[in-house]
């Protein structure tokens, strides 16, 4: 019987930890390691600096905007302001991650062309992405609202907090903040475009002169306090609204700065009970009469 013999040259452990040391206290490792290493921090520096630069040249330009003689409106500058700080960040920082990588031997022009058949994937089962991103163009482009501006989209109503290709941000009343997708806004209300109205129905005693309530009511508007910063020009008395089964409705119209007419009619309704109690205008309420009859 003949055994045929297999003779197996195994490895010493020893040479790999003789190799792991040789190049643990290698100086030409270290040497490549720190030039990396400050390559990567001159990197990161430059553009952290890149960044407080463009922002302070995009500040001086839009400072410049607000001085000159052409002038857009303040809402749009602000919105386009944040945008281009945006856009900057992401540019700068996204070329810097590009760089570092590139100190690492990452074949940068492969990673490019994969992550553009990747999103040419993913993006034929992201279309409510892509529908986000076009309805954000748009808002900006034809400028719908700004940053700053009340407005009213579906049910949120609200501050506008930040205009994202993707997102838009409404501060509501209260303090909570709403993020809606863009591809979602179907309908929006801006109240910051134009001037707002204020519209008040006041009622008087029929018992009451009307012809003299109105002279004076009239006189009133015309002397309002100068503390009224929210209005824009005189209110102005339209005459009688409505006749109720116990009172005369006047109407009252005053034009306000946009969205100052919740603190202008809250104003003037407290100067109006004041003046009807000095001038002795009754405001009626309901009352109860009681009969007794006497045998």
């Amino acid at each position: 019987m003949n055994f045929v013999t297999l003779k197996v040259n195994d490895s010493d452990p020893t040479d790999s930890g003789k190799e792991i040391i040789k190049f643990i206290f290698d100086g030409e490792t270290w040497i490549g390691i720190g030039i990396v290493s400050i390559r990567i921090i001159i990197i990161i520096v430059l553009a952290a600096i890149l960044v407080k630069i463009g922002k302070v040249f995009i500040n001086r330009i839009f400072s410049l905007k607000i001085r000159g003689p052409i002038r857009k409106s303040e809402r749009r500058e602000k919105t386009m302001y944040r945008l281009l700080e945006n856009i900057l960040s992401y540019v700068v920082y996204f070329s810097a991650i590009l760089a570092i990588l590139s100190e690492f031997s990452i074949n940068i022009k492969g990673l490019l062309a994969g992550a553009g058949v990747l999103g040419l994937a993913v993006g034929f089962g992201a279309q409510s992405l892509v529908k986000d991103v076009i309805t954000g163009f748009f808002i900006l482009f034809e400028d719908q609202f700004s940053v700053g501006d009340y407005v009213l989209i579906g049910t949120t109503e609200g501050t506008v907090e930040e205009i994202g290709l993707r997102t838009t941000k409404i501060q509501a009343y209260g303090g909570e903040i709403h993020i809606i997708p863009n591809g979602s806004i179907l309908e929006v209300v801006n109240y910051s475009i134009r001037n707002s109205l204020v519209i008040l129905d006041i009622g008087v005693a029929y018992e009451m002169d009307i012809n003299r309530i109105e002279m004076l009511l009239t006189e009133f508007l015309n002397n309002l306090p100068d503390h009224y910063e929210e209005l824009v020009g005189i209110p102005t008395l339209i005459g009688i609204q409505n006749l109720e089964p116990s009172r005369v409705i006047l109407r009252i119209t005053a034009e306000t700065k946009p969205v100052m007419n919740f603190s202008a009619a809250r104003k003037l309704r407290k100067d109006l009970k004041n003046f009807m109690d000095e001038s002795g205008i009754e405001i009626p309420y309901p009352k109860m009469v009681t009969i007794q009859r006497s045998e």
